[in-house]
């Protein structure tokens, strides 16, 4: 596990242009923590290192569950939080978007990895120290979180 600490915005908006470039189609990102330790904030912050125009508003997916983005490479950006069971979340078809090549990353998608396709790169991201531990869980996440750090 590797923390990064993130006492300011501009922080967190460091380790997203950290690791935007050596995002590649078909990773995976889960984003986990409680409430206001900045998930969405942090995607934001990717897409606009992934080249999302400044005033393109990026929104939690709480009620619309998913959201895509134009980047390059494109990123989905999903919240499971509210999603009952692996069926629910394999409805929603990110595996397949995963396959097409978007980066997916995904809010309170810790329980769902293996349905997610596994290998994910998990960032938890706390506030009272305003920081993120990175852990990865296979090959490719793992050399991703051995080049960003």
């Amino acid at each position: 596990m590797t923390p990064f600490l993130l006492p300011t915005r501009r922080a967190t908006e460091e380790l997203a242009r950290r690791l935007a470039p050596l995002l590649l189609p078909g990773d995976l990102l889960v984003l986990s923590g409680p409430l206001g330790s900045g998930k969405t904030f942090f995607t934001g912050a990717l897409c606009r290192a992934l080249g999302l125009p400044e005033k393109t508003r990026v929104p939690s997916p709480t009620f619309t569950l998913v959201h895509e983005h134009e980047t390059t490479p494109p990123i989905s950006h999903a919240d499971l939080y509210r999603l009952r069971d692996a069926r629910d979340v394999l409805g929603l078809g990110l595996d397949a978007q995963r396959d097409d090549g978007r980066v997916l990353v995904v809010e309170w998608g810790e329980p769902y990895i293996d349905v997610l396709g596994g290998d994910a790169l998990v960032l938890e991201l706390s506030l009272d120290p305003r920081k993120a531990v990175l852990r990865a869980t296979g090959v490719r996440s793992a050399a991703l979180l051995a080049a960003l750090t």
